[in-house]
């Protein structure tokens, strides 16, 4: 049987139901009108917030990465209350525009961006992260089609990488961004009557609990800003360290302890020189902000034994929750933190595999849990739901119904 996950220990509960939002988790699921669901929290995203912006130092910039959970009413909540927006399509940049925020205060990044998705960004407004010279070709193209000067900051691929992360994309040949030792070339040619150029985007990797790599990566990451600043064809507005702060998904996992990693930062901020001194500093996180805000809730609608083997089947698996499934990078399947909503507690329990509705053995929502014993029609939720669930799993697969979403 799989340990229980710390974030069990920190759950509200009103006459045996799980409250969400203070609202009991059935009456969530009535007010969407079924399963599934994704149900994410206003408050505790606000909180997540406030709490990395006491922690943090006060000049650093927090942006939010939309990639992480793009539903638009959760984006125009965090865009309330965060410095800017990171995006990764056309369908995204349009998403943080709606939210009325300044442009300039808006980033593009990612590989093979298409001709027509750099146009949009330049008559937009935002800044594109470059990642490629035939990337910064065409921009040099589109502004003179334009007459606009595209704001461009260059995403650079570093030599290291952050160690102990769940998700490596940096040192070594990557698909993201430049290579380091490529950026002197490219700086020393860049025709800034052209390009509109505002700094670098430096990010190493992702989902880390290790206060220790995160403050290597750091270091390194200021030391090779200070050293591309040094030799920028002008001033550098910002450099994006990127995020890369994790939350604990499974038993044994424990939260990071942001403290020290705050301490090294201003210990870098106060300690720059020269041109760089003055640069903004931005941390992009997705992940981190609402991965623990979201639930997913999906509905018990069979139950059987085959030898010996108790199981829960539900309307809901990894066709709305791939990375629940274990499908979406783990190597070794490990449960996310499960209960029965509507049955927190009970005298009889019960060892269960829950299952989803998929013609796959794939299709895992819990895997060797022992829960209170449930009955057609309980509601089973899945914790730490609010990152990379319904736009990251095939909805589309099998053609179930899509997942529903409510921020609330």
């Amino acid at each position: 049987m799989s340990k229980k996950h710390d974030r069990l220990e920190r759950i509200n509960v009103n006459n045996n139901e799980l409250l969400i939002a203070d609202r009991k988790a059935s009456e969530l699921v009535d007010i969407v009108g079924g399963t599934p669901v994704y149900v994410y929290s206003r408050t505790e995203l606000s909180d997540r917030v406030k709490a990395l912006r006491a922690a943090m130092p006060e000049a650093l910039k927090l942006h939010y990465a939309i990639k992480a959970n793009p539903m638009p009413a959760v984006v125009q909540h965090m865009s309330s209350m965060l410095d800017g927006l990171d995006v990764a399509s056309h369908k995204e940049m349009l998403v943080a525009l709606s939210t009325g925020i300044a442009p300039e205060t808006i980033s593009f990044a990612g590989p093979a961006k298409q001709p027509g998705e750099l146009w949009a960004a330049v008559v937009a407004g935002i800044v594109v992260n470059v990642e490629s010279v035939l990337e910064l070709e065409r921009l040099y193209v589109i502004s003179e089609d334009l007459g606009i000067r595209p704001k461009v900051a260059f995403r650079v691929n570093p030599d290291f990488e952050l160690k102990s992360s769940g998700m490596k994309m940096a040192g070594g040949p990557k698909q993201f961004g430049i290579d380091a030792e490529l950026m002197p070339d490219i700086l020393s040619g860049l025709d800034t009557a052209k390009i509109d150029f505002k700094g670098f985007h430096i990010f190493s990797g992702s989902q880390n609990l290790k206060a220790d790599a995160l403050i290597e990566a750091h270091d390194k990451t200021f030391e090779l800003a200070a050293r591309l600043t040094a030799i920028a064809p002008a001033k550098v507005e910002h450099v994006n360290i990127g995020g890369g702060l994790g939350i604990p998904y499974f038993p044994g996992e424990k939260a990071l302890d942001v403290t020290p990693v705050a301490e090294n930062l201003q210990r870098l901020l106060d300690s720059r020189s020269g041109d760089f001194r003055d640069t903004e500093i931005v941390m992009e996180l997705g992940r981190y902000f609402v991965g623990e805000a979201g639930y997913y809730i999906c509905k018990v609608t069979d139950k059987k034994v085959s030898r010996g083997q108790a199981y829960l089947m539900t309307d809901g698996g990894l066709h709305h929750h791939l990375s629940n499934s274990g499908n979406f990078g783990q190597v070794i399947r490990k449960n996310y933190p499960v209960l029965i909503a509507n049955r927190v507690d009970g005298d009889k329990t019960e060892k269960v595999e829950i299952v989803g509705p998929l013609c796959t053995p794939l299709d895992i929502v819990g895997a060797k849990l022992e829960l209170p014993e449930a009955e057609l029609g309980d509601l089973v939720v899945v914790f730490q739901s609010g990152a990379y669930g319904a736009t990251a799993s095939p909805q589309d697969f099998l053609s179930h119904p899509h997942v529903r979403e409510l921020l609330i």
